[in-house]
């Protein structure tokens, strides 16, 4: 493995192989758009435990929660309890410039982190709804879905910005003053409630896929621990598109594939659209929070009725 350059006192290997099957761009790519967009993306990621999509060579891509062993001593990190795999796990925290390099010379292209500070594990900063077209539809339907979700909040007197998901959808990210997860949890269920009331032809909270019926899924899942991928970081899809900020204005004017990691370096130098299109945070509507305790937690109702429908099932077959 050979050093082929050194930024910020970390080392640099291998900047002219591949990213990945599709990439259309290198590793130099990947760094190169990653230092130029340091000082939009490190807002997003610093005090936030971070988890990242990598991909090595010859091998899948894969999700890294747990910060390896073999990561320098410098870096920082935050050790916390994951409910999802019943262990605890040491996240990195991606404070500067220099972490940022080495994660992107150790091929990490996608950045995770979570809604929560490491700090106040038990609060929330965001609601986000996560706008999840069917395959197939174009992002015109994802569009129509996140302005049901722009009308609904407006009827609150709330608001929030947008970005492309980086693949095929968008995220409706609401910025929310100190709030604590249950209460955000509840108002994220709400709302993606009263978007789908608002056009149930169009958008559809129903966790499970074949209940969807070629409609936009609004999921309302990404509270609290889970982790939303960050504004401006590559996703690993064809091309490498970013998730980018976008405003509500202009989506009907671009497509997730206009930003990229060799496109958008120039764009990022020029402004921080995250940054201004973002609404200041905004105390979660009351209202939101009484409506959600009474909608079930997606995942759970999805578990169950899984096994109601395993259970039809076995009778069916048994009394066939």
């Amino acid at each position: 493995m050979s050093r082929d350059a050194e930024r910020a006192g970390v080392p640099l290997t291998n900047l002219d192989q591949p990213l990945f099957d599709g990439a259309e761009a290198t590793k130099r790519d990947l760094v190169d758009y990653l230092d130029a967009a340091r000082d939009r993306i490190l807002p997003e990621l610093q005090g936030r435990p971070l988890s990242v999509i990598r991909v090595l060579r010859a091998q899948q891509p894969f999700m890294q929660k747990n910060l390896p062993k073999y990561a320098p001593p410098w870096l920082p990190r935050v050790t916390l309890w994951a409910e999802s795999s019943q262990r605890e796990v040491a996240y990195a925290l991606c404070e500067d410039r220099r972490s940022l390099l080495w994660f992107a010379n150790q091929r990490a292209v996608e950045y995770h982190p979570t809604l929560v500070r490491a700090d106040r594990w038990d609060r929330s900063t965001h609601l986000v709804l996560d706008i999840d077209p069917p395959a197939g539809s174009p992002f015109a339907t994802a569009v129509a879905a996140a302005r049901l979700v722009a009308q609904a909040l407006a009827e609150l007197g709330m608001a929030a910005a947008v970005k492309t998901s980086g693949a095929k959808g968008l995220h409706v990210v609401v910025p929310v003053t100190d709030t604590p997860v249950a209460d955000v949890a509840a108002a994220t269920r709400a709302l993606a409630a009263r978007a789908e009331r608002l056009d149930p032809r169009l958008a559809t909270t129903a966790f499970i896929r074949e209940d969807r019926g070629g409609r936009v899924f609004l999921d309302a899942t990404r509270v609290g621990g889970a982790t939303l991928v960050a504004a401006y970081s590559p996703r690993v899809r064809p091309g490498t598109p970013l998730s980018y900020p976008v405003a509500w204005e202009d989506l009907d004017r671009v497509t997730p594939a206009d930003f990229t990691v060799r496109n958008a370096a120039a764009m990022v130098a020029e402004s921080d659209p995250w940054a201004d299109l973002m609404p200041a945070p905004r105390p979660v509507a009351p209202v939101l929070v009484e409506e959600g305790r009474e909608i079930p937690v997606a995942r759970v109702q999805a578990m169950h009725e899984g096994k109601r429908r395993a259970r039809a099932r076995r009778t069916a077959g048994e009394d066939a």
